[in-house]
Order: C-alpha cells, then structure tokens, then sequence
C-alpha cells in the first residue's frame, strides 16, 4: 500500500514547541484522512529545529464509494422544513428527491445520495494547507512583501518548503501538488544550513531519512538524545568526571542542534566557592550546557562543563568551547556578586527596627534583615489577601498550632501512640493496602535534621515559629530574585550560614514540598509544620475569596497545595481535624481581606481633603465606604462554615485522586466519605446501640467524650462526622477493601444491599416503618436471631470506631452475614400484619445503620 511523507521546513521553531508541534501535525492529518473515508497502518513524527515531518504508512490509495439515503420531511411539510432538508442533503431542488410511502406516516421525502471515491492524493492536496494554515502555534508570526495583506500565511517561523510525496514502495511516488502563499509543494528537502545547505531531491521515507543523514541532519530527536547523553558522558569519563544529568536540558538541547557535537569548556576555580543550585542553573539558563563533578562525588561540582555544538568546527571546537567559556564566566561572576551581596547587611538598616521587632527577628542577621525587608516593602501576596509580611504572620501562628500535634504522631512520648489522638489506645495497627509503610516499631523515627539533639515540644514549637519566620525572607535576596526556582534552596543555605537551627534551615526549604505526586514529603516535624501551615494558609485564604479552581484552570495551585497537605499527613501517619485547623486559619486570615477598589476610594478622599481642605469630605467617604467593605467582606460564621465545608470536599476529592493512584477501588473511598455524614461514636450520655436483652450499655459516667485532634478543642456532633481526618478516612478504606476480600464480606454485602434496598423502595412508597424494633412482635427464630446479632454488632462496632480499630469493626459487622441470610431465606418482610411489617422493616433499617457507621454499602459496587 502507498506511503506519504510529508515535511514542513522553516526556520528554527523554539524547541520548546517542537515535540507538541510535530503530534499536533500527525493528529490534525491523520484525523483528516481518516474522516475523508481513507485508512493507514502506522504514522509517525519526526523534528528537527529547521523542519517537521511525519511518516505515514499503508495508506489507501482511495477513499470507497458511498451511497446513503437522508430521509427528509412529509411531502405535506411546510416550505421551510422542505428547503431545510435541501440544503441537508445538498439537493437543487425537490425535484431531485424521491417520495417513499410509510402505511403509518404516509409519503416523505428522501434523498439518494451517491458519492464517489475520491483519490488520496486529492484529498491530502485540499487537506494540508487548511491544516497548516490554520496550526494551533502558541505563537506564530507573518513574515514577507504578503504579510501586509489581510489572512496572509502565519507560522511559528517562516515557513520555506514544503515536501510531500506519495506512492508504494514497488513503484515511483509521486508529488502531491498544492500550493499555499506562493510555497508549492515538491520532493525537495535540504540539509544542514552550515555542513550542506544544497537541495536534496527525495523519493520517500527511507531515502529521505538516509539522505538527511548524509547531509549531517539527525532526524530523530531520540536518537539525538542518545548521541547527545553517550557522547556527554565519554567525554566526562575521560576527564575523570562524572555528567550532571539533567532530563530537562537534555530535550532542549536536543532542540537546539540538527547535528550533535558534544564539547567540553571550562571555568575559574574560585567560581566553586557559589552554591552547586546557583552554578548549575547559571550555566544550564544561559548557555544551555551541562555540569560535571569530580568522579564519585556527592553534590560538589567541578569547573568543567559540557555544551552542545551543532557544527564540526575545522579546530576540533577549541574556539567555540572557548566562546562558551567566556560567556559561562560573566554569568558566573554575576552570581558570585549576588551571592556575597545576600550575606552582607542591607543599607536600609535603620528603616527595618518596627518590622524586626514585630517578628522577633535580629538584625545582625544577614536573613532576619531580609524578612524584615520584605514586611516592611509591604510586598502583596495578593490584592484580597494582605501582604506577605501579614501571610508570615499567620503562618507563624498556625505553625505554632501544628506543631505539638505533629511531633505526638511522628515522635510521641512513651504511653502515647503514633498517628493517633492523644489517650485513645488501639489493640491494632491494621496493614496497609493502599500506602505500604515500615512498621513504626521498626523504623526510624523521622527527624532528619535533629542529629543528636532531641529537642522538646516545647523547642520544637519555637522552632516551627522560627522557621516560619524565615521561611519566605530569601525572596529579597539577590540570587532568588536571578533565579526564582531557587526560593526555599537558597533561604537554606542562608539559615545555615548565619547558624540557624538545623530544622529550621531544613523547614525553609522543604515547607514547599511536595511541589508534586513524585516529589518526597517532609518528614522533618518542624518542616511539616511549616509545610501544613503554609498550604493551608493558601488554601483558606483563596476560599474565604472566593478564587476556587474552575475546570482546568488553577491559576493559584489549589490543587497541587490540597494534595500535598494530604500527602504529607497520610505519607507520615499524622492525625488532624482540618476543620478545626481551617477554622483557626480563617478567623487569622479574615482581618487581613481587602478590597483593591475600596483602598484606591480611601486614596482619593485623601488626596480630595489635601487639596480642598476639611475633613467633612473624608468622613462622608470614610463612613460610606465602610458600610460597602462591612457588607460585602463580612464573614458571618454561616459563611465561614460553607467555605470550610466547601473546602473539606475539595480534600475529599484530592484524596481520592491520590488513593485511586495507590490503587484503591473508587467505590470503596466513596462508601467511606459518605458513611462520614453520619456519627461515628457516642457523645456523653448517648447509647451506642438500642438496650438489648442480655446486653446492657456501660453508663455515661463510664465512658469519655472522643478527644480531639486538637489540643483543648472539643469536637462537637457535627464535627465528629465530618470526615475530616484524612489518615482516619485512608485506614477505613483499607479495613474496609479488607474485610470486602472475605467470603463473610462479600455475602454480607449482598445482604446489606438487599436489606437497603427493601427499606429505600419502602420509604418512597411512604410506607409505614417502626420507628423503634419491638421484639414483642417477633414471630420467628430468625427474626430474633438477627435482632440479638444486630444488637451484638452495632456495640461492638460502635466500640472499636470509638478505639478507631476499623479492622476489628468488620469483624464485629461480619457477624450480621448468617442472621441476614437465614432472615431472608425464613421471614416474609410485607407481612399482612401492618404492625409486624412496620416492625420487621425497623429492623432491616436498623442493619442498614449499621453498617452505615462504618461506610454506606449501597455506593460499593457487588
């Protein structure tokens, strides 16, 4: 079958483009012929700087015949309906359809349409320059004497060829014929703009590749790749050195060359004394290389670097390594000067007391002087939302709030257990299905900046302050305003320089993390402090806003910042309310919203006092501009409620994301998240099941009210069965995928539905249901039987929910499996007794809350 080749040449196309631009071509001709009847075997694309070119294989060399009939409207329809079904079926006049009978509908109209096979290369020569003319370039540019007429050619760079040959391999292809602005088509490509700019005539794909080759073009962007690595790393390995290797870089660079040189240039060694980041992200931004370090090195680098020619220079590239020298050494001397000026004091000094002394911050140091820069700049974060000076603060505070928390699940004290509210003990530590994790009798703990010192909570408390202090300061500095991917790198760096607590100089930097699903989480407990407070800073701020995401758009990464927090707490077994924590955050954070149009209002009445004097005008604007700002910024508690519940899904839906990704079934997370709307455990002086016979419930004097996640806030009903836990909800949808894999699971699945189900149908038919279980009118064995296994079940459940054994729930609930069975197998529900029917549904409900406690059977599929 014939083969097209088809390549757009220009001249060179951002390598950031290329890769998306060569699939969109393949999609948008592919996706053509396809529609235009024809079909191909395989198809491919290729990129160079200079060109785009696809390979399509076994294309067929015409599209088939169709024959089809369009059935119109009634030969008594209105004109309008009439003419409609014309122009549908591309008819002249009535005239040219046909009228079929229906015994039904009586006559109608239709349309015999036959259209004959069209021949590929006339469908390719009308199908490519509407594509090309209408390619979806991010940027693209006219160019020439026709670019001042209007809808003349646009592309991402002068377009200069184009070559498109069609044929199979037993006989001699031909040209596809079309032109688009003055460029026509032909079988002439051309190599190397330097080695062999010279026209090459081609015939198809393989000769085509080969002659490209032979004119010092590589036209697989992969295998320059591979050259470009191999020939890196030799070159390294010779010199005893070992590459950097950077995947990034490598693509661009690959981008950049049709013909791969690998070079070696070099720098002064005093350049080694900046910071490893600050060298490698000076030479890899400015002149695209890559850095080396001495052989067997850790993170030290040497002063070679490897480039990438696209020229075989006649002295072997001695003047081109030295040209990249050059330049490599100016950006060096750059970044030394920014990395001095960071350590030595600002010149503003005596301007920056107010804001030292609102953070505590001390001035001799290099980095507390930045913070206090950068609060007293009055940076915006965001026009809504204050300052960056004012976030610090908030994140300070909440920093202060987590950190006890975090460190009782990471590191807890002897008589407490990890990962758990505090006084609540677990006979089990059920494994994990979804996050595999070490045992944390067997593992260590994870303090990896501690070293040898063991600080107290109290410290660590103190520590998390500090850290959050300092944990935006190093976005004045000189080096990150050069290079903002740096922040947080950089800050580090600093912290330790001027001797700051090891935690706290690691917090810095790690309370970005994770930056996404492959980048590690902290486990250092003053780091996720500082990491959870920042984040949910972000993500409470942005809702009491009202800047949510909206379809694919997250301008803020809500999303990204969501999914962290829950990494962070699931990935390092910790506990937390988020609504307690969110409600903190949004009482700090609701003093700082502002509106920009109001602050530019309070602008004008000043400057309208200055120059017509008085204070009446002011007052008038003061006092109504207030009454807007009250009414439009207040947050009432309702308010606040909704966006934290708001919130609360929008974790509910990145955690599913992220459990679905360790493989859990999605019907079980969504059985879990529902059953949370319910309460889970008793308040004092509530029954956690109905009094049975035989089987008293303890008194309330005897049983505890369930702590908190939180020190000193006592969660109310509401709260207790909100689903906010995320590490709770991820070790119920473990136990629950568990017990589900049992035999006793699966068949009181089929029971519990059934029973849901019978009970659900009722409701809609209003039919009457007991609002207690009355054992008096039991008339069978199995009635009895279930109501004792029912009893037996929900306080035993209701018992290890409270201990949050969710393991050892299931196994209380499996009890149900053979009483339901047998109720069903030997009770008739609808008896003609209203009131025993009344009674026997009572206690099928009573089965559906029970299990309900644990997840809501009815969203597991089975």
């Amino acid at each position: 079958m014939p083969d097209l080749l088809l390549e757009l040449r220009s001249e060179e196309i951002p390598a950031r483009m290329q890769r998306k631009a060569a699939g969109d071509l393949r999609k948008l001709l592919t996706d053509g012929l396809v529609e235009a009847g024809l079909t191909y075997e395989a198809a491919r694309e290729y990129w160079t700087p200079r060109r785009l070119a696809l390979d399509i294989r076994g294309l067929t060399a015409r599209s088939k015949d169709i024959s089809e009939e369009i059935k119109g409207p009634s030969t008594k329809a209105p004109e309008q309906a009439v003419q409609g079904f014309l122009r549908k079926a591309g008819l002249a006049s009535i005239a040219e359809a046909h009228v079929h009978s229906d015994p039904k509908k009586g006559d109608f109209y239709v349309a015999h349409i036959s259209r004959p096979g069209r021949s590929a290369e006339q469908i390719i020569a009308e199908l490519v320059p509407g594509i090309i003319r209408n390619f979806p370039w991010p940027k693209s540019m006219r160019w020439g004497p026709a670019s001042a007429k209007p809808g003349s050619l646009r592309w991402v760079r002068p377009l200069q060829s184009i070559l498109c040959t069609f044929g199979p391999e037993t006989e001699e292809p031909v040209v596809v014929d079309f032109e688009i602005d003055g460029i026509r088509s032909g079988n002439v490509t051309y190599g190397h703009r330097f080695h062999a700019p010279g026209a090459i005539t081609v015939r198809r794909f393989d000769d085509y590749v080969a002659k490209l080759e032979a004119a010092k073009v590589v036209l697989d962007a992969d295998r320059r790749k591979e050259i470009i690595l191999a020939d890196a790393r030799n070159l390294a390995f010779a010199s005893g050195l070992d590459l950097v290797e950077d995947e990034g870089l490598l693509e661009e660079v690959s981008g950049l060359v049709e013909w791969p040189v690998v070079l070696m240039g070099e720098f002064e060694q005093d350049f080694l004394a900046i910071p490893a980041e600050v060298i490698r992200l000076t030479i890899r931004a400015n002149q695209k290389c890559f850095v080396t370090r001495p052989h067997g090195a850790g993170e030290e680098l040497s002063n070679r670097f490897i480039l990438t020619a696209n020229v075989e220079a006649k002295d072997g590239g001695k003047e081109i390594a030295h040209g990249n020298g050059k330049v490599v050494r100016a950006r060096l001397s750059d970044a030394l000067y920014f990395w001095k000026t960071d350590q030595g004091d600002l010149p503003d000094l005596d301007q920056l007391q107010a804001s030292a002394e609102k953070f505590g911050l001390d001035l001799n140091k290099p980095l507390d002087q930045r913070m206090a820069r950068l609060d007293h700049l009055n940076v915006t974060f965001h026009a809504k939302l204050g300052t960056q000076g004012e976030r610090v603060e908030r994140i300070a505070r909440l920093a202060e709030e987590l950190a006890p928390i975090v460190v009782r699940a990471i590191s807890p004290l002897e008589g407490e257990m990890a990962g758990r509210p505090e006084g609540v003990a677990s006979r089990e530590a059920p494994a994990s299905s979804v996050h595999k994790r070490e045992s944390r009798q067997d593992a260590p703990i994870p303090s990896v900046a501690f070293g040898d010192i063991s600080p107290s909570r109290g410290e660590i408390t103190a520590l998390a302050r500090r850290a959050a202090v300092l944990a935006k300061a190093d976005l004045t500095t000189e080096v990150v305003g050069e290079f903002p991917e740096l922040q947080g790198a950089m800050g580090r760096k600093y912290a330790l320089l001027q001797r700051e607590h090891p935690s706290v100089a690691a917090a810095i930097e790690e309370h970005y993390k994770p930056q996404g699903p492959s980048d590690r989480v902290p486990t250092d407990p003053v780091s996720i402090a500082v990491a959870l407070a920042d984040k949910l800073d972000t993500l409470v701020g942005f809702w009491a806003i009202d800047e949510k995401p909206t379809g694919s758009k997250d301008p803020y990464a809500l999303r990204r910042a969501a999914l962290g927090v829950t990494r962070i707490l699931i990935e390092n077994g910790i506990r937390l309310s988020l609504k307690s924590v969110a409600n903190i955050a949004s009482e700090d954070i609701a003093g700082h919203i502002r509106d920009p149009k109001l602050d530019r209002q309070f602008e004008i009445a000043a400057e309208l006092e200055q120059q017509l004097g008085g204070d009446s005008l002011t007052d008038l604007v003061i006092e109504r501009d207030s009454a807007i700002s009250n009414n439009t910024f207040e947050r009432s508690g309702e308010r606040q409620q909704r966006e934290i519940n708001n919130l609360l899904s929008f974790f509910h839906d990145r955690l599913k994301v992220y459990l679905r990704d360790q493989g859990a079934r999605h019907d079980l997370i969504d059985a879990v998240l529902a059953a949370g709307s319910r309460p889970i455990s008793p308040l004092v002086g509530e029954m956690s099941a109905q009094p049975t016979e035989g089987g008293a419930v303890p008194p309330a004097s005897r049983r505890e009210a369930p702590p908190s996640a939180l020190p000193g806030i006592s969660p109310t009903r509401g709260e207790i069965g909100q689903n906010d836990d995320l590490l709770q909800i991820v070790r119920r949808v473990e136990a629950l995928g568990s017990f589900l894999d049992t035999e006793d699971g699966k068949n009181l699945l089929a029971g519990t539905k059934r029973a849901a189900n019978i009970v659900a149908a009722e409701e809609k038919k209003a039919t009457a249901i007991a609002s207690s279980v009355e054992p008096a009118l039991f008339r069978e064995d199995a009635e009895k039987a279930l109501f004792a296994a029912v009893n037996q079940a929900e306080r035993q459940a209701g018992e290890a929910i409270q201990n949050e054994e969710f393991s050892a729930a299931m196994l209380a609930l499996s009890v149900l499996r053979e009483p339901v069975d047998s109720f069903f197998e030997k009770v008739l529900v609808n008896d003609d007794d209203q009131a025993v029917r009344a009674n026997r549904l009572a206690l099928l409900a009573r089965i559906r809350a029970a299990t309900d406690r644990v997840a809501d059977f009815s969203k597991i599929a089975g």
